[in-house]
């Protein structure tokens, strides 16, 4: 299993106000003997009855390293396979990528990243680390 983000306790605190509880910390999904994935987070809304008995699996990433698009491409990458591995097992959760609002604002939503989030698909919460809110859902 690898190590936690960084931003894991702020995004389940979140993911908590927003009204979800917390059904996996991590989310182990197996698939065949070729692999063990962890998924960081799975939840389940618990309040408003737009999404009451939605679940969800969210994958967080705290994009603070040296490289922003290195560390997308490995974000993209990441979602990708989990999303598939989750279709693999006839999961019905819908898989999330969590992240932080400086990293939306200021790398995705330049148009080329902007492109390859919609081509390839990915859900987004975007959340604010200094109140530990969810600012965004993008489907």
């Amino acid at each position: 299993m690898s190590a936690r983000d960084k931003f894991h306790d702020v995004v389940k605190s979140a993911l908590q106000k927003d009204g979800w509880r917390i059904t996996h910390d991590p989310l182990l999904i197996r698939i065949e003997n070729i692999a063990d994935m962890y998924i960081d987070l799975g939840a389940e809304k618990i309040i408003a009855a737009e999404r009451e008995g939605q679940k969800i699996a969210v994958e967080v990433k705290s994009f603070i390293g040296t490289s922003t698009i290195s560390e997308f491409h490995t974000a993209v990458g990441q979602f990708i396979n989990y999303r598939y591995a989750l279709e693999e097992i006839g999961s019905e959760l819908i898989l999330y990528l969590a992240v932080p609002l400086n990293t939306y604002n200021d790398f995705l939503t330049k148009p080329f990243i902007k492109t390859i989030i919609q081509r390839s698909q990915i859900n987004l919460i975007v959340y604010d680390v200094e109140k530990e809110e969810i600012i965004r859902w993008q489907i």
